[in-house]
């Protein structure tokens, strides 16, 4: 492409501009503009080179050829055998032959031991846990419970309960055929009422207010599940609770009840303290009055174990549980009195180290994984607690 004239004269700056510019400034007494005909001249070439360039810039761009080849072939078979596939064993490591008679006698791990010339620091295959623990972000964090090197690890269960046993052969599959409610496929479910109670439109401030509690208190009680293989009621802890009276005025009745009820349980218990002065029972603020077990696991099924078939028979004129106990959550509790207590094995052997006036009796309360009393009572029953009187759901 060939530069035209009117480009070039247009890329030129004009020099007379300059001069009368500088002219008419001189006649005002102002200082003329310098003039620089230098830079024009350099102008020219970047500015020729820059329009020939875009002349000589081809209108169509051409697509790279493309040498790619869409269809394929059938793969054609290994003629050797991977490398991989040579690595493999032809025979299973459980054939194996054992080591000849020979060799078993001549290894000796203590010999062996002793000829090393510097033997293995103790950090490298014994570790203490930390005595205490200074909370989840120290760098030296306790191993579980269940690490045979933590300070609390308990080895065991080494047998089942006797009472574990007969609720998984026996009990269980009786509850849940006895429990067992019918429910055609398809049924709709009735829609149940609202709990929580919610506000009427009579007053503009009541709007997005959260819902009121219900009726007779603020707490909602537990819905009663349907017992299915996955809910069937079991024990899920044991509270034994023994309030000491004549702790207001000596404390050698609070420790013997501890002692008697560490016995029983096979806990430490936690003593209570009062919260507030009663006058009229002799009691102050921050005074030890009553102490508390609490059993989980297969201890508490063997504590039950223990009451139903050691105790419980032995306790004249003694009816029963009353039908009315529970709290609606599916806790059932009884009450066992002095001369009642007298009568666990862990008490009968050693009775000479409890002073016969200062043996307490204490409440049994059973928690069991039901919802509703009804079905608490319906495992203990099956366990051989005796009931009597109305019952209450």
């Amino acid at each position: 492409m060939a530069l035209t004239s009117q480009a070039l004269v247009a890329a030129v700056p004009d020099n007379n501009f300059v001069a009368s510019r500088t002219c008419h400034d001189e006649g005002r007494g102002s200082r003329p503009f310098p003039q620089r005909p230098t830079m024009a001249l350099k102008e020219v070439p970047s500015t020729f080179s820059r329009l020939v360039l875009r002349g000589a810039r081809p209108s169509a761009q051409t697509l790279p050829h493309n040498g790619r080849r869409a269809a394929s072939n059938a793969a054609e078979p290994a003629q050797e055998q991977s490398a991989d596939l040579q690595d493999l064993e032809s025979q299973s490591s459980f054939l194996t032959g054992k080591p000849s008679a020979k060799e078993v006698k001549s290894y000796d791990p203590v010999k062996r031991a002793e000829s090393r010339r510097t033997q293995l620091p103790r950090s490298r295959y014994q570790y203490r846990p930390p005595r205490y623990f200074r909370g989840p972000l120290h760098p030296h964090q306790p191993p579980p419970t269940s690490d045979p090197a933590s300070r609390l690890f308990v080895p065991g269960p080494f047998s089942t309960p006797r009472l574990v046993e007969t609720y998984q052969s026996t009990v269980a599959a009786d509850i849940m055929t006895l429990a067992y409610s019918h429910t055609p496929p398809g049924t709709v479910k009735e829609p149940r009422a609202e709990r929580l109670r919610s506000w009427d439109d009579s007053s503009p401030y009541m709007k997005n207010r959260p819902k009121r509690g219900p009726r007779g208190g603020d707490t909602l009680r537990l819905l009663e599940k349907e017992i299915n293989w996955r809910t069937i009621p079991k024990i899920k802890e044991v509270t034994v609770h023994c309030m000491v009276k004549a702790a207001a005025s000596n404390s050698a009745p609070l420790h013997v009840a501890g002692m008697m009820l560490q016995a029983i349980t096979g806990v430490r218990p936690e003593v209570h303290r009062v919260k507030e002065t009663v006058q009229n029972f002799g009691i102050r603020t921050d005074m030890p009055i009553s102490l508390t077990c609490t059993i989980r696991g297969d201890d508490a099924w063997q504590f039950v174990d223990k009451c139903v078939n050691l105790v419980l028979p032995r306790i004249k004129d003694w009816p029963g549980v009353n039908g009315s106990s529970g709290d609606n959550s599916g806790n059932i509790a009884w009450g066992i009195d002095k001369n009642s207590a007298a009568l666990f094995p862990e008490v009968e052997v050693n009775y000479d180290m409890y002073p016969p006036n200062m043996i307490p009796g204490f409440h049994v309360i059973c928690k069991t994984t039901a919802t509703s009393d009804r079905h608490a009572r319906l495992l203990l029953k099956a366990l051989g607690v005796p009931f009597h009187g109305k019952y209450v759901n």
